[in-house]
């Protein structure tokens, strides 16, 4: 029986690594998948691209895309075994209800990988979203400077100084976000500074 996933974490906590061994094992099998990234986050040149050097082509998606709409006639042009979608916060509303459309009426699996909060712990729109809407959701986990579980993510500036204020999208990776346990995030938001 065909599923919405969200697969949700802090940075480097190896999201898009998890889905491109995901799509890697449907394709090992003959399985044909579809693969998408926001549109926004250019940093691949397009592709899903993971920190450890692997990546893959993909569709993009943007705001005004009915992704039914293009899964559907992917999925006439030739089976479709499971779709895939990383940066999944930066889905809207309508792409999750989209995406559950297609488990739903075409029995095609969908597995979002994203980052479950912004840089002061809000939920993103896609993310919030998926956490209602999923099937199932499952947490890819990775570690604090302490040791403890992180689950937020702060963006820093020069000097390592915490930004408490700004877009909440901005696109970016180890040089702009740090993640951190609860603890080490509260600190951190009240401080303006990185708690060592």
């Amino acid at each position: 029986m065909a599923k919405l996933y969200f697969y949700y974490s802090t940075m480097n906590a190896g999201k898009s690594t998890a889905l491109l061994q995901a799509a890697h094992n449907y394709g090992e099998r003959g399985m044909r998948t579809l693969l998408y990234t926001a549109k926004l986050d250019d940093r691949a040149g397009g592709k899903v691209a993971s920190r450890i050097g692997i990546s893959s082509e993909a569709k993009h998606f943007q705001p005004s895309e009915d992704l039914h709409r293009e899964i559907f006639e992917a999925h006439e042009q030739g089976k479709l075994a499971c779709v895939l979608v990383d940066e999944a916060q930066f889905l809207t509303v309508a792409h999750v209800q989209q995406l559950a459309r297609v488990v739903d009426e075409l029995g095609i699996p969908v597995l979002c990988y994203g980052l479950r909060t912004d840089f002061l712990g809000q939920l993103f729109e896609g993310s919030g979203q998926l956490l209602a809407w999923a099937d199932e959701l499952v947490e890819i986990k990775t570690v604090c400077h302490c040791g403890r579980k992180a689950t937020m993510v702060v963006r820093v500036g020069a000097g390592n100084e915490v930004e408490t204020a700004g877009n909440q999208v901005e696109i970016g990776g180890n040089e702009r976000y740090v993640s951190l346990c609860r603890r080490h995030f509260t600190r951190a938001i009240a401080s303006g500074k990185l708690d060592a």
